[in-house]
């Protein structure tokens, strides 16, 4: 049954489990509408004693390739002028979220798509997928709460070793150092995400939803105090020339030449 719907996601019930699926083929490039549009759909959900559990999944070649660096009003993508609003204020509403999250990464999960994934209490792959922490590849500064939610994930030496070197790993190396949790054929994925969704959504769900607050533990007044700060940096690295060659390397799909400017 489809509840809900935008241009951008599309949102499905099937007994005690909501799909929200993200529309934006190929890519799924994030931005604040599109966080805000996911936040609005989650929160809707929490307040639907039908829905239990969530998956969150994508149309198309990846689950989310990140920001679109290639468009020249990025910047717009990633506040709101004059609202205080912004990408990763929207991002916090991810987190104050109540019911459980299964991601179902069936491609690429790349910069702030990794964040969104990292959201999610359980993510779903395949070998095909592949998850990067690439900002340092572009002269940037990690975001979307990744310097906080990461760490937490895999440990702070693997989450250093990711976000230093921008590497991008397979699904199977993915669930061997813990960023994601079942590994399937790329065809299974989403309903591998959905089996264990509906696993969830048998447990009493007044429990789930205390044992969750329980094991999040402030997680979402810790995202919003570490964005603080990687917007911050994001700011001034804009303003670089690393930054400059960084996006230009990435549309040339080269090696960026960066000089420390």
């Amino acid at each position: 049954m489809d509840t809900a719907g935008t241009s951008d996601i599309r949102v499905e019930m099937d007994g005690h489990v909501a799909t929200v699926l993200l529309c934006r083929p190929p890519n799924n490039f994030i931005d604040l509408h599109l966080t805000a549009e996911i936040a609005g759909a989650l929160e809707a959900l929490d307040a639907d004693p039908a829905c239990r559990a969530v998956v969150l999944a994508s149309e198309g070649k990846h689950f989310c390739a990140g920001a679109d660096f290639s468009r020249h009003d990025r910047r717009a993508g990633d506040a709101e002028a004059g609202t205080g609003r912004t990408i990763y204020t929207e991002g916090a509403r991810l987190l104050r979220t109540k019911k459980p999250i299964i991601a179902a990464v069936h491609g690429a999960a790349v910069g702030a798509g990794l964040g969104l994934a990292v959201v999610a209490d359980f993510r779903v792959t395949c070998a095909e997928a592949r998850f990067a922490a690439n900002f340092t590849r572009l002269g940037y500064h990690p975001g979307f709460g990744l310097t906080a939610t990461l760490p937490r994930l895999i440990g702070a030496q693997k989450a250093t070793l990711l976000f230093f070197t921008g590497r991008r790993i397979p699904g199977d190396e993915a669930v061997a150092m813990g960023l994601a949790d079942v590994l399937v054929p790329q065809a299974e994925v989403r309903s591998a995400a959905l089996a264990l969704a509906r696993e969830i959504a048998e447990a009493a769900p007044l429990a789930i939803a205390a044992t969750r607050v329980t094991m999040r533990n402030g997680l979402a007044d810790v995202y919003e105090r570490t964005t603080a700060h990687e917007l911050a940096e994001q700011a001034k690295l804009r303003e670089t020339n690393d930054f400059q060659e960084g996006v230009k390397a990435m549309a040339e799909r080269r090696t960026p030449n960066f000089t420390g400017t």
